[in-house]
């Protein structure tokens, strides 16, 4: 098929390498906010596996063609045009849309792989101007950090779709991705946009109510890793996204869940459950500085503190919504030194804060930034924090504090090195 994506979004990088890989023929047009050049010295997109690699192996096998700021050919014709913009671009969309539907004449699929309102699909379809011409709504399922891999091997595929010929076609679009089994999950096309918004808030509300519970146990003296155990086995639960820890972030994540808050608030629906999930993952942004506090008694002017881990997530280059940001803004008001290291997120960081008197920088040795601290806080659970030299920590911090904000250590084992463990209602003295 002759295909035409538009966007800089992650989803779009994905859908062109992994749909020219598989033999259609794909032009994409970047936004203007971010060119290839750009796209292509970013450090999101050159840290997800694969992708970078088959982008290039595209353009040389000419399956992939790149159009900075101009769509098709006046007498090209596409049969699908994918848009995966950010929600900003809306407006955007709307008038491309309406120029290719004036350009081309015949059918046409809009594949509509943003995150816009809930019925945008439905808008978009009235745009193109009838004529056999039909807009689905593929709900972005892009796992940052491994987009090849989600995008190549899905899970499922969320269509949203109201007409037979449309699914046909969207179908054979995706079918070298849905051989081993049928991962297309078909419903309307509104609801398809809603169950993104859903899942989102469901994830959201499960991170926040097991921080609560954390919060609770550390009031109760007890080891919340018992209580995520025993709540992990009712089968009616299970152990997703059951982990506590010092907040969420994530530029699509934070995104979509305040996407599902506007989407209540112009309904009419104001949800006060959806309010406290946010409220609550505001306040765990902050619950290593409260932990750091209460250590010292207040008195946290002139101290170095360690920092592992920037990222919003492990695997990913980014800090939008990131715990990291609140977590600085609070120290240096109390005239804490940090001194933060992470593999891939440091150019994200000093393009956040710039240059800041109280921030050191590494993304070499991590024990570096140990060097002379008073305390180590982990804040994104990076593989090679796991195990770290722990007679080393010792030897490092001056006062052997580890605060963990991803309860990734066993308490007991890291007070046997002579260290003081604080985590997110974790206990030293228990064996879970």
């Amino acid at each position: 098929m002759r295909i035409q994506i538009h966007g800089s979004e992650l989803a779009a990088a994905t859908a062109a390498a992994a749909l020219s890989w598989v033999g259609h023929q794909v032009r994409w047009v970047p936004h203007a906010s971010m060119r290839w050049p750009a796209l292509q010295a970013a450090d999101w997109l050159r840290r997800e596996p694969d992708l970078l690699e088959r982008l290039e192996e595209g353009f040389e096998q000419s399956n992939l063609s790149l159009a900075n700021g101009e769509g098709a050919d006046p007498g090209e014709r596409i049969d699908i045009l994918w848009l995966a913009l950010s929600p900003e671009q809306r407006d955007e969309a709307d008038e491309l849309v309406a120029e290719i539907a004036t350009r081309q004449q015949g059918p046409l699929i809009l594949v509509n792989n943003s995150t816009f309102p809930v019925g945008e699909t439905e808008r978009l379809e009235a745009r193109l101007g009838g004529n056999g011409r039909r807009a689905v709504a593929l709900v972005d399922m892009i796992e940052e950090g491994r987009a090849w891999a989600s995008f190549t091997r899905p899970g499922r595929w969320l269509l949203g779709c109201d007409d037979e010929r449309a699914e046909a076609q969207v179908r054979e679009l995706l079918r070298a991705f849905n051989r081993r089994r049928d991962v297309i999950q078909l419903m309307p096309r509104r609801a398809a946009e809603l169950t993104k918004l859903a899942t989102i808030g469901m994830l959201a509300t499960r991170i926040s109510y097991m921080n609560e519970i954390a919060g609770l146990a550390d009031s109760l003296g007890v080891d919340v890793e018992f209580v995520r155990q025993g709540m992990g086995a009712d089968s009616r639960i299970g152990y997703e996204y059951l982990y506590p820890g010092c907040g969420f972030g994530g530029p699509h994540f934070s995104r979509d869940l305040m996407r599902l808050a506007d989407v209540q608030e112009a309904s009419g629906r104001h949800s006060a459950l959806l309010e406290q999930v946010l409220d609550i993952n505001e306040q765990k942004k902050e619950t290593l500085f409260r932990k750091l506090w209460t250590h010292f008694h207040g008195q946290l002017e002139g101290r170095t503190l360690a920092i592992w881990g920037a990222a919003f997530k492990p695997g990913s280059a980014r800090i939008d919504h990131a715990p990291v940001l609140t977590l600085l803004e609070a120290l240096w008001a109390q005239g804490v030194r940090v001194k933060l290291h992470d593999p891939a997120a440091i150019p994200s960081l000093r393009a956040a804060v710039g240059d800041h008197p109280l921030l050191t920088l590494f993304d070499g040795d991590p024990y570096a930034a140990c060097d002379g601290a008073d305390a180590l806080m982990l804040v994104t659970e990076w593989k090679h924090y796991w195990n770290p030299d722990w007679p080393r920590l010792a030897e490092l911090l001056r006062e052997r504090l580890l605060l963990d904000g991803r309860n990734i250590y066993d308490p007991s084992h890291v007070a046997s090195w002579g260290l003081t463990y604080r985590g997110i209602g974790r206990r030293a003295d228990a064996q879970a």
